[in-house]
């Protein structure tokens, strides 16, 4: 979170293995060396223009990803963030605070890892509001709505401190935080445990977690709220273990080929790229098939293979 999340592997022996630091750090710029260069016209492009904006408004929203030169000791190589780079160089920035990356896995790390989590998120807007920055400011900034960015501001309201620091690196959605607040702080400890235990942070796994959990650690709700249901039937649960061992099935065949398939798509990207800068197939383009070179610039300037929904690109 920076604004990252941590890209579990599972190394043989039951306990995950993290592929960059929980910590972050303050590095200078000037000892960052991209991995990458920015492609012809990306800081003349609307995206950077909005990553540029969004730092002047709240500040930075997820942090850069790099990795220590063994070469040379004091410098660092950018897996991640090279827009976000550009941008602070063009403010003035002199250093910046980085997640550090204990793998070189530079095709595979993408953005699958360095996602912006909810927690990471309502730490970033808690920081900006704090800052005398306005929720209107702020939802401009990230293209939300203000309700939007109030919700996120409220996002660890009835949340057990230690629930939410053992959940701050997960993707777990918004929804699962509104499931967690009707268990007791205890409950959502161990629901945080099991969900990180079983590397499963979906809304049905939560309701599944909550439909186990004896009233005596369920939170009362409100009189006259009117909202939420009794505790699920017999067959409600079996069928949501059902929909659950489905949904798990899925994941893990997504995971089985989505490192080949986001190399696939990185190779091609590089290749669209390479294209584009021969400046012979870029006047070709323009002048006899203008709709390709407009897609190709997109496909060029892609920065994750899976964006974040909410928020924009920093």
């Amino acid at each position: 979170m920076s604004d990252g999340h941590d890209d579990d592997d599972d190394n043989g022996d039951g306990r995950i293995h993290f592929a960059f630091d929980r910590d972050i750090k303050t590095i200078a710029i000037s000892a960052i060396v991209p991995l990458k260069s920015l492609p012809e016209g990306a800081r003349e492009s609307r995206k950077f223009a909005q990553v540029l904006s969004s730092i002047k408004a709240i500040g930075l929203v997820e942090a850069p990803v790099v990795i220590a030169d063994n070469k040379n000791p004091g410098l660092w190589f950018l897996l991640d963030g090279h827009l976000r780079l550009e941008a602070l160089k063009e403010l003035g920035t002199i250093e910046v605070e980085c997640l550090i990356a204990t793998d070189d896995d530079t095709y595979t790390y993408n953005k699958r890892v360095n996602r912006l989590a909810p927690i990471q998120e309502h730490r970033m807007v808690a920081r900006a509001i704090e800052r005398g920055v306005s929720s209107v400011d702020i939802a401009d900034a990230l293209g939300l709505q203000v309700e939007s960015v109030i919700r996120r501001f409220r996002l660890l309201e009835g949340i057990s401190p230690e629930a939410a620091e053992m959940l701050k690196d997960t993707p777990c959605s918004m929804t699962v935080f509104d499931v967690l607040r009707q268990m007791s702080a205890v409950r959502q400890i161990e629901a945080a445990d099991l969900m990180i235990g079983q590397h499963n942070f979906s809304i049905m796994f939560a309701r599944a977690i909550r439909a186990a959990t004896p009233d005596s650690q369920l939170v009362a709700r409100k009189q006259g709220s009117g909202r939420g249901a009794g505790t699920p039937s017999g067959q409600q649960i079996a069928r949501m273990e059902r929909e659950l061992a489905a949904l798990q099935t899925q994941v893990k065949s997504v995971e089985e080929t989505y490192g080949i398939d986001n190399l696939h798509l990185t190779v091609a990207r590089g290749y669209v790229a390479k294209l584009l800068a021969n400046g012979r197939v870029s006047r070709w383009l323009e002048h006899h098939r203008q709709e390709y070179l407009g897609e190709f610039q997109k496909i060029a300037e892609i920065d994750s293979i899976a964006p974040f929904k909410d928020a924009p690109e920093q």
